[in-house]
């Protein structure tokens, strides 16, 4: 059993890891895209249309791969984990129904149009399907948000049964919709989509400019996705200490491991270094207090460790404590790396700035790593549980299932994956060589012209 619980969670760890790719990146494109077609509108430059359509294609992809890379978790949970999807049916299917109606249906609905319909309708329509999309693209987060943030902080419901056939009911829907962390999650959830959104646009176009092709649009694509990116780093700081907050208080165990807090008191604030679990220290360099001024404005107030909880309610901490901290610190990269370049952009040599246009290049991995830790270490942190408090993540499993066919499926999806993944690769690059339309070559209509087709 031990086999299979270990195989079953690491195999939904790649299959939702490599997922997560995708869904942040429409998220992040799908909401600049409505600001690039909004500059259209507003100053009828063509540079701004070309721009849009371009972001348009490689949004299109983007989002092919996360519907196809989605499905197979919804089937995990029928193989896998069969008691975790009996016990938190209701819950899930009332997220999952409401994210179908309200977001799946809206973000597809409107997507031909989006891809398709740039000469067969008004600029003004067509900005109001991409408008469209950029919406249920959020919605659809926010319905997951909040299936994943009610196992965190279960809210709105009661238990059913005993033992394997138990199960959880909503009472108040919009007690488990809006359960204590929904809402913190789901702001931070969103900020990271648009950091790795913007960052994806500035890599391409500084790429572009170190290339010198399509320089005026790379040039007015990298500015306007500086500015977006350098407003949701800021906001993520404000976000990032509000949960952490209400993390102090819902799940105390959880924070504990992200610092490798061990025995209650003052806690201090770890900037680098590595925890020791047999020793309970952290090697490394640490603000004493720090954590207890972040969380109550005081050095030396206490703050609960590891060592209340009985051992068999504790998290892991090595995971937890890296992949939290590794996360902090790319955030805190992304604010200096936009200052960098906001001061060369202030002396007006930002795109002379060879160096800086490379960094930029490659930047764009790391909002991509930053998402995948602030995943991990939110849910192995809140390990033993795959529903905080309720449902242990050892009582979930599915009892038919043997470690033989989990690592079968493992293997067989790593191969699907990795032909998923050089397609991608693959599209993008063909995508991004051809590059955009010339802005002379774009049809151009007056956005007053409204929605007729032509």
């Amino acid at each position: 059993m031990d086999d299979v619980l270990l195989l079953s969670r690491l195999q939904f760890a790649f299959t939702i890891m490599f997922h997560y790719i995708f869904p942040p990146l429409s998220i992040g494109l799908g909401t600049l895209m409505v600001v690039m077609e909004g500059r259209f509108l507003l100053t009828k430059d063509p540079r701004y249309a070309a721009m849009a359509r371009f972001w348009t294609r490689i949004f299109a992809v983007n989002f092919a791969l996360g519907v196809a890379t989605g499905i197979v978790m919804e089937f995990e949970f029928g193989t896998n984990w069969a008691v975790y999807s009996r016990y938190v049916g209701d819950v899930f299917g009332s997220a999952l129904a409401a994210e179908g109606i309200f977001a799946f249906f809206l973000e597809s609905g409107f997507l031909a149009l989006l891809v398709f319909g740039w000469d067969r309708v008004g600029p003004k329509m067509h900005f109001f399907a991409t408008l469209m999309v950029a919406l249920g693209s959020t919605f659809s987060a926010i319905w997951i948000v909040v299936a994943n943030s009610w196992q965190q902080t279960p809210a709105g419901f009661h238990i059913v049964g005993e033992g394997l056939m138990a199960r959880a009911e909503i009472t108040d829907f919009w007690a488990m919709v809006f359960n204590p962390s929904s809402m913190h999650r789901l702001g931070h959830v969103i900020l990271g989509a648009w950091i790795q959104g913007a960052f994806f646009v500035m890599s391409i176009s500084a790429w572009y400019l170190l290339k010198k092709r399509h320089v005026e649009i790379a040039a007015r694509g990298f500015t306007l996705a500086l500015g977006f990116a350098s407003l949701a780093c800021v906001a993520m700081l404000v976000s990032g200490h509000a949960q952490a907050s209400k993390v102090a208080v819902t799940q105390p165990a959880k924070l504990a491991a992200f610092e490798g807090h061990f025995e209650t008191g003052p806690a201090s604030l770890s900037l680098i270094g590595w925890p020791d679990e047999k020793t309970q220290q952290v090697h490394g360099l640490a603000i004493p207090g720090g954590l207890s001024f972040l969380l109550y404005g005081d050095f030396n107030t206490p703050v609960k460790g590891l060592n209340e909880f009985p051992p068999a309610d504790r998290p892991p901490v090595w995971v937890p404590f890296l992949t939290y901290h590794l996360m902090v610190g790319l955030g805190f990269s992304f604010i200096g790396l936009c200052a960098v370049a906001w001061f060369f952009r202030w002396r007006g040599s930002l795109f002379r700035q060879r160096w800086l246009l490379w960094t930029f290049v490659f930047a764009v991995v790391g909002p991509i790593l930053a998402n995948q830790a602030g995943w991990v270490a939110a849910e192995v942190g809140r390990q033993p549980w795959i529903v905080y408090g309720l449902l242990r993540t050892s009582d979930a499993l599915s009892q038919s299932v043997t470690s033989e066919m989990v690592l079968g499926s493992i293997v067989m999806f790593g191969v699907i994956y990795a032909l998923l993944f050089a397609v991608w690769v693959f599209v993008l690059h063909q995508k991004i060589k051809h590059g955009p339309d010339d802005p002379a070559a774009v049809p151009q209509r007056d956005p007053a012209d409204g929605l007729e087709a032509p």
